[in-house]
């Protein structure tokens, strides 16, 4: 089946939208990808979303931004399909579906609440292609975290490529998380977030810098870690609990790196995603012999210098690559993992399993909108 995926993750950088051809179980073939940034208005409409859903109790609110934010979302991405349908020469009609992540405003595990925004249904209707969205809620009603979700699609990758088992796949996107496929490839699958990724240098190099990340990681790379306050971030709780485990964007703050200098809080909080990523080994059931770091983080040369150091270590050392090396795509890899999943959903193969998310078993995850309309 050939489907498309859409990923606005809590980068809050923009939308990506890759096509690969599956049958949910393994992949056939890798299709292209592009990217759609938000503009500065959209990013500024995303940021009061995220600190208006802070105090949401139902996952249907869509009070006062919220209705906005939703509106520009799904507008956004039904334009990114169209714009991708006609740059890659594609006719929406040769599309099987389309697997709509939405963007994240809140997401507490512990309360039992996850919402992504934007209208699956609406998004079905203008295209004229079947969306599965809404693909978190599920896992949460069988008691787990609602995320990560990408795990089984690291499964397949590992798998097609032959990698050297066990594999660890590191996303670096606004949160960090790991997938590890263990010897063999079966489904014990082990996956958690580890810390944060990129959400907290982004957020410090906006505030000091206008800019939205920090780009070759030149802020940082001219600043100094500050021990100190490295040690009391890696005192967070979080980092001690067992997993299966997951975040919210603004489950950490930028609190204890007020009143550093620009340059070496970006450098003290790029050591703490790497240091998180690094902690995350003492939870891997084995060593691994293969790391795949993939998403934004993966282009930052202090983060990806940070975890050829810590990761490296040992005899044998393991073969540490960002999924561009390993054949794969670093930058489309959610999306695609979304297209994935939306097959899945469509064959009723299971989304999230156990030791991803901690449920109570393997779950199908996802709405599936059914467009009244015919393809376009």
């Amino acid at each position: 089946m050939k489907a498309i995926g859409l990923m606005s993750g809590t980068s809050l950088d923009g939308v990506d939208v890759a096509l690969i051809e599956t049958d949910g179980e393994t992949i056939e073939a890798f299709g292209p990808g592009n990217d759609f940034s938000y503009d500065t208005v959209e990013g500024q409409l995303l940021r009061e979303a995220l600190a208006s859903a802070v105090g949401i109790a139902n996952r249907a609110d869509r009070s006062g931004v919220l209705t906005v934010a939703e509106t520009m979302v799904t507008q956004k991405h039904i334009a990114c399909v169209k714009a991708f349908a006609s740059i890659r020469g594609l006719n929406l009609s040769e599309i099987d579906v389309i697997g709509f992540h939405g963007q994240t405003v809140v997401h507490k595990p512990e309360k039992g609440l996850t919402v992504q925004i934007g209208d699956g249904r609406g998004i079905a209707e203008s295209l004229g292609v079947p969306v599965v969205y809404d693909f978190r809620a599920a896992d949460m009603e069988e008691g787990g975290q609602g995320a990560p979700f990408a795990p089984i699609y690291h499964r397949a990758l590992a798998l097609r490529a032959g990698l050297a088992l066990p594999a660890v796949f590191v996303n670096i996107g606004g949160i960090s998380n790991i997938s590890y496929i263990p010897e063999g490839g079966g489904e014990n699958i082990v996956a958690f977030d580890a810390g944060p990724g990129n959400c907290l240098i982004d957020d410090w190099t906006l505030r000091h810098t206008g800019k939205p990340y920090d780009e070759d990681a030149k802020l940082a790379l001219s600043g100094k870690v500050n021990g100190d306050v490295l040690q009391k971030l890696l005192h967070d709780p979080f980092l001690t609990q067992p997993v299966p485990k997951s975040l919210d964007r603004l489950s950490f703050k930028l609190k204890e790196v007020e009143g550093l200098s620009p340059a070496d809080g970006a450098a003290t909080l790029t050591a703490f995603t790497v240091a998180c990523i690094a902690a995350s080994r003492h939870f891997l059931p084995e060593r691994a012999k293969t790391w795949i770091i993939c998403g934004g983080g993966a282009h930052n040369p202090y983060i990806m210098a940070g975890l050829q150091r810590v990761l490296g270590a040992g005899d044998p050392a393991p073969l540490i690559q960002t999924a561009d090396e390993a054949g794969f795509s670093t930058n489309f890899m959610e999306a695609q993992a979304f297209a994935f999943l939306a097959v899945r959903r469509l064959k009723g193969l299971p989304a999230s399993f156990p030791k991803t998310t901690g449920a109570s078993g393997p779950v199908v995850g996802g709405i599936i909108a059914e467009p009244e309309t015919a393809k376009s």
